[in-house]
Parts: C-alpha cells; sequence; structure tokens
C-alpha cells in the first residue's frame, strides 16, 4: 500500500511538470526566439535556427544614421522628465490624500485612472489637434505631458499609499520636540516614505519608456523614440532592427523592475486605494 502511494506521488509530479514546462515555454520561448534574432544573419522556413550568425544588425542599429541612439536618448531624457514632472504633482497630491479628511477622497483618487479609462486612441488624437495649435506637437515638451497625464495613474496612487504607511504618531512626535511643519515632512515623513516613492518613479519610467500611442500621435515625427523605431522596423519585416531595439527596451525595464521589488514592500501595497 506505501509503495502504491509513493508511486501516485510520484506520477503526480508528472501533470505538474508538464504546467511549469507549458509555463517556462511561452514566457521564456518569444524571449529566446528575439535573443535569436539580434545575431542573426540568415534565416528562414522551414529551418528551425538561423542558417547564419552574425553582429552585423548591431552595426547598423548603432551606426550615426542608424537612429537608435538618437531615439534611445529621447526616450531616456523623455522618461527622467516624465518622473520629474510626476513627483512633483504626486509627492503633496499623495500626502494630501493620504493626512487630509478631503471630501470625496475615493472620488479624487479614482479620477486619476479617468485617463486610462477611455481608447488612448482617440485621446491622443484630440491631444494632438489641440497641440498642434498651441506648438506642442513634435516637441520633447508636448510628449512630456502627454507621458505625465499616465504616469500620475502609478505616482498619486502608490505616493498615497506610501504616506498611508507612514505611522502619524512619528510626524507628532517630532512637532512636539518643536520641529515645524515642513523640517518634520522633510527629515521624518519624505525619508520614510522613500522607498515608496521610489517605486512610483520607476514604475512612471517604465511606463514612459514604452509608450507608444502618445509619442507616435504627438512626438512622431520629429521627435524619435524608441517605441517608434521598434513599430517602424518590426512593420518593415526587419526582424534583427526590431529585436535589438525591443532588447533595449526590456533592459532597462528588467533593471527596474528587480529594484522595485527592493522598495515596494508589502505594508505600502496594503495601502493602495485605502
Amino acid at each position: 500500500m506505501t509503495a502504491l502511494r509513493n508511486n501516485l506521488s510520484a506520477l503526480w509530479w508528472v501533470p505538474r511538470g508538464i504546467v511549469f514546462g507549458l509555463m517556462a515555454f511561452f514566457i521564456f520561448g518569444p524571449l529566446f526566439n528575439m535573443l535569436l534574432w539580434t545575431v542573426t544573419e540568415k534565416w528562414y522556413f522551414p529551418h528551425t535556427f538561423p542558417l547564419e550568425y552574425g553582429f552585423s544588425s548591431w552595426e547598423k542599429v548603432f551606426a550615426p544614421r542608424g537612429g537608435a541612439l538618437e531615439s534611445l536618448g529621447n526616450s531616456l531624457v523623455v522618461a527622467l522628465l516624465t518622473v520629474v514632472v510626476s513627483l512633483a504633482l504626486a509627492i503633496p497630491a499623495g500626502y494630501a490624500l493620504a493626512r487630509l479628511k478631503l471630501p470625496l477622497r475615493g472620488v479624487i483618487l479614482l479620477a486619476f485612472l479617468i485617463p486610462q479609462a477611455f481608447p488612448n486612441l482617440t485621446v491622443y488624437v484630440n491631444i494632438a489637434r489641440i497641440f498642434y495649435e498651441i506648438g506642442l506637437n513634435g516637441t520633447i515638451p508636448g510628449v512630456v505631458l502627454v507621458h505625465v497625464s499616465h504616469g500620475l495613474v502609478y505616482a498619486v496612487w502608490i505616493a498615497t499609499a506610501a504616506f498611508s504607511a507612514i505611522d502619524p504618531e512619528l510626524e507628532q512626535a517630532a512637532r512636539n520636540i518643536g520641529a515645524g511643519a515642513l523640517r518634520t515632512f522633510r527629515d521624518v515623513t519624505l525619508p520614510l516614505a522613500a522607498p515608496g516613492l521610489m517605486a512610483s518613479a520607476i514604475f512612471v519610467f517604465l511606463e514612459s519608456l514604452d509608450e507608444f500611442t502618445g509619442s507616435y500621435f504627438v512626438g512622431a515625427p520629429d521627435v524619435n523614440m524608441l517605441p517608434l523605431l521598434l513599430y517602424t522596423t518590426a512593420s518593415g519585416g526587419n526582424y534583427q532592427i526590431a529585436s535589438i531595439t525591443a532588447l533595449l527596451l526590456l533592459v532597462p525595464s528588467l533593471v527596474f523592475m528587480a529594484v522595485v521589488e527592493r522598495f515596494l514592500k508589502a505594508d505600502v501595497l496594503s495601502r493602495v486605494g485605502q
């Protein structure tokens, strides 16, 4: 009887292994295929693997006329500016929503989700028309403003959660020993909220780095961005250049997500939306 149970227990790992194997295939299979394309010189059906390997596509991407370095620089500048503007708005807003007894607080938080509630295409077409009239279309400030409209969703919600996770008695103790409101916020509240704010900044950075629709309607063709370059090369059938561009987008995303895992703690997550 014991031997039968051991055999059944051993067989139970078979379906588990199949499920985990399929999950690994669907998750890492496309990534492996992308990596193969980055070093492929010749690959066509029905061959399973490339016929020739090389780095000539890398040379084309990083050539002065390749556009990748300019697109990467623009994407990083826009993402960093988006983070700065979003946090400048989200820190006071998040503190007020966390500490002040505001009427309709839930409605205010819900209002930051409105940009996500409508189809992006129709919203950005109208934004592009307005920006064209005031001279912001085709400029980095215009692209930054569009990215901020989406980045504020993460920035405000996570900032509110970060400030809500701080014990108010710590601020009261600082005030009781003579610290003013501004000094209490600078020396007590802000350092304690820093991990959550760092996670907020990272989410905004990644959202901006991968944003395509807003960058296309507001920035193209004057402001070249990595998502635009990725779309252009992929639609043209140049899978080598498209894969290298996708890898350039993937690397910072993986690095920053690792940082998020370190800084965004469970006590902050539990406060989101409260």
